[in-house]
């Protein structure tokens, strides 16, 4: 059983089970898919990764249509179309480069059945948990206090009969993990 984050000498630290660090680094994985720029054939890497490819077209930088993704990278201006395809144009392929790197280096972690993480380290791994939180709420449907409510009264993974019960249960478990790392990153202040 997962032993929750704890500010220690070594750093910020958890124990999780094989099982446990298995499903994360699966969820990391998942969320990497997401979040990983599809490319034209023929785009130049070099002007893409600036946001300047002479050859793009403004489809290239529409929100993506996945709802998941779509909550990873959302339009930075919702009433404002232009500047909301001009802010990705210019800025998403680092937020996702960066969200990937983060989501890279918490899988890697889970290599080990301690976490332990230094300063600098636990806040992207807060948010790595946090991406796989968010799309897993999205992939849940939870958008009231009621779909919270019901989520959280998932409790039993042996009565996890559907994919939303265990989805729940998952959605629970990452929540606990990020918020034990988040209490133990408060008391170290």
């Amino acid at each position: 059983m997962a032993r929750a984050f704890k500010n220690t000498k070594r750093g910020f630290t958890a124990t999780l089970e094989s099982a446990e660090r298995k499903l994360l680094r699966g969820l990391f994985q998942d969320v990497i898919q997401l979040l990983e720029p599809e490319r034209e054939p023929d785009e130049d890497p070099l002007w893409a990764m600036v946001g300047l490819d002479p050859h793009a077209h403004k489809d290239h930088f529409a929100a993506p249509s996945d709802p998941a993704t779509r909550r990873l990278l959302p339009d930075a201006d919702p009433d404002d179309p232009i500047a909301a395809l001009e802010f990705r144009r210019l800025s998403e392929r680092g937020i996702r480069e960066r969200k990937i790197g983060a989501l890279r280096e918490a899988a890697m972690l889970m290599d080990s059945a301690t976490i332990v993480l230094g300063p600098e380290a636990a806040p992207r791994f807060a948010a790595a948990v946090n991406d796989v939180r968010l799309v897993l709420a999205e992939r849940l449907g939870l958008e009231t206090q009621e779909d919270a409510e019901a989520i959280h009264a998932q409790d039993d993974w042996s009565k996890a009969d559907t994919v939303d019960e265990y989805l729940a249960l998952v959605y629970n478990f990452v929540t606990w993990l990020q918020e034990s790392l988040m209490q133990a990153m408060l008391k170290s202040l």
